[in-house]
């Protein structure tokens, strides 16, 4: 077994007790996300291990820091955000109960665990920046804060007879209701 994501375990493998540190720079082998947002393939992976050995097997704490690309579900433009998860998994011992992940060759495969943390953790509907407006639907521009402009929606031609009673309307009426009762 060999790979970035591969750490061997032979030194605290049936060891209950004892426990190791490092961390993992490697790039990611492969596109990590199918939505509008993934980990791209080479894209700098880091990742903080704690191996720990328990009765059980090697049980592995994680951080992980990477980067993902994309774009906008909103407004359609280009983003990249930082990827910050963890994860706790057992590596159980071969033979012993049913588990998803197992110690093979006195080695840890994190790999699979990494990828699941990463994907799981990417946002289904990613937006450049928290108030973003998106696109016109009219024009199909994107829309900014900076636009002071407020394009009304167009009317239905069926409903423009309403126009006449808006709350402007009712406004002037009272002010000339005020203004009449104040004369008298």
């Amino acid at each position: 077994m060999t790979g970035p994501f591969v750490l061997p375990v032979r030194d605290i493998e049936n060891r209950p007790g004892e426990s190791r540190e490092m961390t993992i720079e490697a790039p990611a082998p492969a596109k990590w996300g199918e939505g509008l947002v993934a980990v791209e393939q080479g894209e700098p992976v880091t990742v903080d291990v704690r191996l720990e050995s328990v009765h059980e097997g090697i049980l592995v704490t994680a951080d992980i820091d990477t980067t993902y690309t994309g774009v906008c579900s909103r407004c359609l433009t280009d983003i990249a955000q930082p990827v910050e998860v963890e994860f706790q998994d057992l590596f159980a011992y071969p033979g012993s109960e049913a588990t998803d992940f197992e110690v093979q060759d006195d080695h840890v495969d994190l790999e699979t665990p990494v990828r699941d943390a990463i994907v799981l953790s990417l946002p289904f509907q990613p937006v450049c920046q928290p108030d973003c407006l998106g696109l016109d639907p009219a024009t199909g521009e994107r829309l900014t804060e900076s636009t002071d402009t407020q394009k009304g929606s167009p009317i239905d031609p069926r409903w423009a007879a309403l126009q006449d009673f808006t709350s402007d309307h009712d406004d002037d009426a009272q002010r000339t209701d005020v203004e009449n009762t104040e004369e008298s």
